[in-house]
């Protein structure tokens, strides 16, 4: 039976809302446990289970009989395949001290190490791609504006060098910019992991913060600059502590990369275990610009996707790619001249910016909102 409309749904009161009628639904992660519903009268022709739990009555033949197709939940995995929301850093973190790591996101990264990392087994492989698919879906909630008020996101994405130094002077600079365009309205978006991604979703997180107080915040994570220093992570909570409440941003990381620490400024998080997939996505989501802050080969690969993006108009929107670091990118490496030179002739020309200014770089994002 073919669906012209398939409605979502990932919350119990919006599953009773429907009042047994599920023609064309997808049910996504629910427990019907302790739920009163009238099973035999439910309507679920052409209705989709994706990994929820049912009473022990309520077995996948019966749905299947009565038209539903059910996606069973994948045993032995410290992960949810089919989760309808993204992760939050209280999640991941449950379990971690700073004696013992038995958090959410060690268990997990532990698994996918020992299940092969980039080459698991094919129900490892197909396990990974559900959760992935169910991140994907979670994320378009919320950049759709159904998670928080406000409505649709404007994402400006922030990268650079995982190895960027809490006391670098570019890495302060990113918290600056992240604060000001949190408070112009942008939404900000970063790879999720330390140094400069750090300091986008920390800026965020600030945003009302005064310079004064940024500069207290800059003194406190002095005392851990590199997230391999002792007391990295504690040093970030002292700062949750001192400002337990802030603005709302993105985290984008994967567990290919699990061995560096857990961003703790972001207020989402949409962990993938896929690299490339994450990588792709977070430059796709970012229709409201992307800023590149200096980093390493890493940041490199990812000035050259956007450049893609912009120069054959993949997600039909041309926005801006700000260089943050004259002396990074116009002297050292040249890459603001290559693509300067690659987009000759091409209306993303007029979207480039090579700067050292946050100011600067906040007015030309507002000054060159995305174009088709």
């Amino acid at each position: 039976m073919r669906c012209s409309i398939v409605r979502e749904l990932d919350r119990l009161d919006d599953f009773l809302q429907q009042k047994g009628q599920l023609h064309c639904a997808v049910v996504q992660g629910l427990d019907f446990n302790g739920v009163e519903i009238d099973w035999q009268r439910l309507d679920c022709q052409g209705a989709v289970f994706l990994g929820c739990h049912f009473p022990v009555e309520v077995t996948a033949e019966f749905l299947a009989a009565k038209g539903a197709l059910v996606f069973p939940k994948i045993p032995g995995l410290p992960y949810e395949t089919y989760r309808n929301r993204l992760y939050s850093r209280a999640e991941l973190m449950k379990g971690w001290t700073p004696l013992h790591d038995r958090s959410k996101d060690k268990i997990i990264y532990d698994h996918f190490v020992a299940r092969g990392k980039g080459r698991p087994d094919i129900l490892e492989s197909l396990a990974q791609r559900l959760h992935d698919h169910a991140i994907d879906d979670a994320l378009q909630d919320l950049l759709e504006g159904r998670v928080e008020e406000g409505g649709k996101k404007k994402v400006i994405g922030i990268m650079g060098g995982h190895s960027t130094a809490r006391d670098d002077e570019y890495y302060k600079k990113v918290v600056r910019l992240a604060r000001d365009l949190s408070k112009e309205g942008y939404f900000i978006a970063s790879g999720g992991g330390p140094g400069t991604m750090e300091a986008a979703n920390l800026g965020a997180w600030l945003k009302d913060v005064d310079d004064q107080g940024l500069e207290e915040v800059f003194a406190i994570l002095a005392k851990s600059p590199r997230y391999t220093d002792e007391g990295y992570m504690e040093a970030a909570q002292d700062v949750l502590d001192l400002y337990p409440h802030g603005g709302s941003s993105l985290a984008v990381p994967t567990w290919f990369y699990g061995h560096e620490p857990t961003n703790l400024f972001s207020a989402h998080i949409a962990k993938y275990f896929s690299n490339s997939i994450r990588e792709d996505g977070l430059l796709a989501i970012a229709d409201q610009g992307v800023i590149f802050a200096p980093g390493s080969a890493g940041t490199t690969q990812e000035i050259f996707m956007d450049a893609t993006q912009n120069h054959y108009v993949t997600f039909d929107e041309i926005s801006p790619m700000i260089f943050l670091g004259v002396k990074r990118y116009t002297e050292e490496t040249m890459l603001y001249p290559c693509i300067q030179n690659l987009s000759e002739g091409r209306k993303y020309a007029e979207y480039l910016l090579c700067t050292d200014e946050v100011a600067e770089a906040v007015q030309f994002i507002k000054d060159h909102p995305p174009i088709r």
